[in-house]
């Protein structure tokens, strides 16, 4: 137990605090702007960055992940503010935090193993051009001062790297264009220009609702989306951080965590939020991977809003979004060129239509959703194919059965097969087959009946273990046929 927590605290504690400072940066502009999307104060989002990073750091199950508001939870929220107010946001993110608790408790984290590869692929490529889209309006259209800021800050972080590692790059870029536009001033927005920063730590209270069934009917549905749009996000950023670093994190502890994260920050005056896949991947491309950086990150987040407010509204907004650009450029997979070119047609189709889901929806959970079900559609179709021989044999029919049967080959199955037979012996024979649901089940007593329609005389045979249990338990063959 002390090595893991030595492991997952102390490990490189300079690197970690250094990129716990640029992440939280980097949080205040984005904050501010999932705040305005979601229809609520600036500040409400901001107090969300700071406690949902700081709760996860320690009850979180991926260290060196950042949490905090995001934009695929607020885009959620938006018709609940806009109807019935914040008060009721902070209630229905209480009740979100509850249900990513029980979905955690109830170990929700198996199921992203059924997440096949080629949903993965469209959602990080997803993420990485929402980010640079959700840039664009912070970089084009504003001033000439705006685009060289932006193109020294691509430069810093591009090259920069190459030749100095001790301070993170996009670090470095935020002190010195800053520094830069404070003396000799430009043209640009800067970080004041989205809201109000108001130097005051956040308070506890209770949501001023009415606690009765009209307002569980009210809250519920957005609870429930968010919840999940949180989880999907939130666990599958973990796995990405996961393949990134090669080590494992545990994905329940961490929809526990989100769960605790979220009820606090609504305790405390914040919105809902989960993982953030570009702050995770300035953290994980930095080298840092301890609890350290998120902690640090929370914490400094809330210190620069209390003593340095004042400076941090003069942060030139074309720095943090050039650092945002190269995040994007490194969460978007390249290798997906190679992958349409070799992939099967089937796989590639359902990595586009996740990507162009997420892209037209802006929702996440929705994106990987219908991702996952076209992917088992096609999974099944492919396993599907079952091949029915049929001979004679010493005055005997055999019908010889070879693959899966369940729901999607039960009517290839049935159309091979010749039920104008009359006056024989029939064995129905499973040896290269396997019976999986009770629609298979009904499929054999069909056939059966239909034969013995014909006064056939008729047997099943050959079943394995498994699917001789399932066809005894659920149909209503004579023992003495199944031999």
């Amino acid at each position: 137990m002390t090595e893991t927590l030595k492991d997952e605290w102390l490990k490189n504690p300079g690197k970690n605090i250094m990129a716990g400072i640029v992440v939280a940066l980097a949080l205040i502009p984005e904050a501010i702007a999932f705040s305005i999307i979601a229809g609520v104060d600036p500040m409400i989002g901001l107090y969300a960055a700071f406690i949902i990073a700081t709760v996860t750091a320690i009850v979180g199950g991926r260290p060196a992940m950042i949490s905090g508001a995001t934009a695929a939870v607020a885009l959620v929220v938006t018709p609940l503010v806009k109807d019935y107010g914040v008060q009721y946001l902070f209630a229905a993110t209480i009740l979100m935090g509850l249900i990513q608790l029980l979905l955690g408790i109830l170990k929700v984290g198996r199921l992203l193993k059924f997440i096949p590869r080629s949903v993965m692929i469209g959602f990080v490529n997803a993420l990485g051009i929402m980010i640079f889209l959700s840039q664009i309006e912070h970089i084009f259209g504003i001033s000439i001062d705006t685009y060289i800021y932006v193109t020294i800050t691509l430069l810093i972080v591009f090259i920069l790297p190459k030749f100095f590692t001790i301070v993170p790059a996009p670090l470095i870029a935020i002190v010195v264009l800053t520094i830069l536009y404070l003396t000799m001033g430009a043209n640009i927005h800067t970080v004041g220009d989205l809201g109000t920063i108001k130097q005051a730590l956040p308070h506890f209270t209770i949501p001023h609702v009415p606690f009765n069934l009209e307002t569980l009917k009210i809250i519920f549905p957005y609870s429930l989306s968010m919840a999940i749009v949180g989880l999907v996000e939130s666990l599958l950023t973990a796995k990405i951080v996961d393949d990134y670093t090669n080590t494992y994190s545990n994905k329940n502890k961490e929809a526990r965590g989100q769960g605790i994260a979220n009820i606090i920050t609504a305790l405390f005056g914040g919105m809902g939020g989960c993982a953030m896949i570009g702050q995770s991947g300035i953290n994980v491309r930095s080298g840092a991977n301890s609890r350290l950086l998120t902690l640090t990150a929370g914490l400094f987040l809330i210190f620069m809003i209390m003593v340095l407010g004042h400076i941090v509204i003069q942060i030139p907004m074309p720095v943090l979004a050039g650092i945002m650009v190269m995040v994007s450029i490194g969460t978007i997979d390249w290798g997906s060129f190679k992958y349409i070119k070799h992939a099967p047609k089937t796989d590639v189709f359902v990595m586009i239509l996740t990507v162009v889901i997420v892209l037209f929806t802006h929702n996440l959970a929705l994106g990987v959703v219908i991702g996952i079900v076209f992917s088992a559609l096609f999974f099944a179709t492919k396993i599907s194919n079952i091949k029915v021989e049929t001979r004679k044999e010493n005055n005997q029919y055999f019908i010889v059965f070879k693959g899966p049967i369940f729901f999607v080959s039960i009517d290839t199955m049935m159309t091979q097969i010749d039920f104008n037979v009359q006056r024989e012996t029939i064995q129905l024979d499973f040896s290269d087959a396997h019976i999986w649901d009770d629609s298979a089940v009904d499929a054999i007593e069909t056939i059966v009946r239909k034969l013995e329609d014909k006064h056939n005389e008729v047997y099943v045979k050959n079943l394995n273990k498994d699917s001789r249990k399932v066809v005894s338990e659920l149909s209503q063959l004579k023992e003495n046929q199944l031999i």
